[in-house]
């Protein structure tokens, strides 16, 4: 089992949790890393399902969740993935959505989704111009404080780095194209969350 640890993506995990709907059966997490998000998810779903195109980091999630009985992890590229269409009642991706092309992968992800079904992505974004950077430099001291404060339990899994190709402005845009209705917000530690529920 691995300990939870703090950094600017788990800060978020909560707004994920918040999004599952009630009588949660079946939820996916797209780019699950070390599994730490499945297992929180595990106590709110009848089965979860991490999905990873890492091999050592699909080996570690199911090493840290191998007492949990209805957790299952694959190694797979999300977008070649063979998903069932209106299959599941819970998609979350943390900090994954820019390693993949957007429109396809949340398209993926729309389209997973049963009728009353709930999509939370927390992701990150480039900034384009003087007025992104002032805000996001409104971070730093929140930043600052959440590291002292978590200190003791910081970390940072081994997983792929990439920056983000699109800015907040353009990540809004095409959200709100793909999924009508969305709530996205744009939050102090970096990160934007995405939150829908699919149309019954």
């Amino acid at each position: 089992m691995t300990a939870p640890y703090w950094n600017h993506n788990t800060h978020y995990h909560p707004v994920v949790l918040g999004a599952m709907p009630r009588g949660c059966r079946e939820a996916l997490d797209v780019g699950c890393g070390d599994g730490l998000l499945v297992r929180r998810l595990a106590l709110r779903a009848a089965h979860v399902t991490g999905i990873d195109r890492s091999p050592e980091m699909v080996e570690q999630a199911r090493a840290a969740n191998r007492d949990l009985g209805n957790v299952d992890f694959v190694v797979a590229d999300f977008l070649s993935y063979d998903l069932p269409p209106e299959s599941l009642d819970f998609v979350c991706c943390v900090a994954t959505l820019h390693h993949m092309d957007f429109a396809d992968a949340l398209t993926a992800m729309r389209d997973g989704l049963r009728p009353g079904g709930g999509l939370a992505v927390v992701g990150l974004a480039n900034n384009a111009g003087l007025r992104d950077l002032m805000r996001s430099a409104t971070g730093l001291p929140a930043h600052h404080a959440h590291r002292l404060r978590n200190r003791a339990i910081a970390g940072q899994p081994a997983h792929p780095v990439a920056n983000p190709d699109m800015t907040w402005a353009e990540v809004r845009a095409e959200a709100l194209r793909l999924l009508p209705g969305a709530r996205f917000r744009r939050h102090t530690l970096w990160r934007y969350s995405l939150i829908w529920r699919k149309p019954r």
